[in-house]
């Protein structure tokens, strides 16, 4: 939901329960959110989190698919920017909520030369304020307010109003037919009546996975919540995802 932080959120998979083959599935905004923050973790909060590193994966699908996707369906124009030309961490855009929690750097506060009279120092910004000014070299310690993206627009990335459909390799677009048969055409399936629907619940255990499945693999879901062993009876995969069954 807009404007919380749940510690887990809801994700439909789409499965063609033949081959055990996740097809697509289909997202709301905080699972959108997610997966498009990885473009904002910088490398070094991705080391951090992963115990080790992979290939890149699909992390090129998930750049591509924030920047293809419209401007009506961004919550605020600039997230494109914050996302694809991120420095660093933005500051109070967004906080992955299914990831552990990052710790900030030591100066989170933003300060600007303290010779105010020097206009040429104007433009340097620092977040430690025992830096010198490039321009004249004095302490850059002079505190301002850093303004976050307006509350009433709530937080994250892409609006709630849109259902999403995300495929096994995260390419991530606003659920249309047009893509459903698409992707029915790809796998040979002759209507969608025929996939079989589980809900997952996905928390910051499953985050990690996700994260890590991300940069190693093209079936990021699939290896994430299909990964039950042959004859298992149990409704808990080896990933520990609870998964329920829809009826009907």
């Amino acid at each position: 939901m807009a404007g919380s932080s749940p510690t887990s959120v809801s994700l439909k998979l789409l499965i063609d329960s033949k081959s055990n083959r996740l097809v697509f599935a289909e997202a709301g905004k905080d699972f959108v959110d997610f997966i498009f923050s990885i473009m904002s973790l910088p490398v070094g909060t991705v080391v951090r989190l992963l115990s080790d590193q992979g290939t890149l994966g699909c992390i090129r699908n998930i750049y591509e698919s924030i920047e293809n996707l419209g401007s009506s369906y961004m919550l605020w124009t600039a997230n494109k920017d914050i996302l694809l030309k991120a420095q660093a961490f933005n500051y109070g855009a967004y906080e992955p909520l299914l990831l552990p929690s990052i710790k900030p750097p030591a100066y989170t506060n933003l300060y600007r030369c303290s010779n105010g009279g020097n206009v040429n120092c104007r433009v340097y910004i620092a977040n430690n304020p025992s830096s010198c000014c490039p321009s004249c070299n004095h302490l850059m310690n002079h505190s301002f307010t850093f303004v976050n993206l307006p509350s009433k627009v709530g937080g994250g990335f892409v609006k709630e109003a849109a259902t999403y459909m995300i495929t096994d390799d995260l390419v991530v677009r606003p659920i249309a037919t047009s893509y459903i048969v698409t992707l029915l055409n790809k796998y040979k399936i002759k209507d969608i009546g025929d996939l079989e629907e589980k809900v997952v619940s996905v928390g910051v255990n499953e985050g990690v996975k996700l994260l890590k499945a991300s940069l190693q693999s093209k079936t990021v879901l699939t290896d994430a919540f299909l990964e039950k062993k042959a004859g298992e009876s149990s409704n808990v995969s080896n990933s520990g995802i609870v998964i329920e069954e829809n009826a009907g």
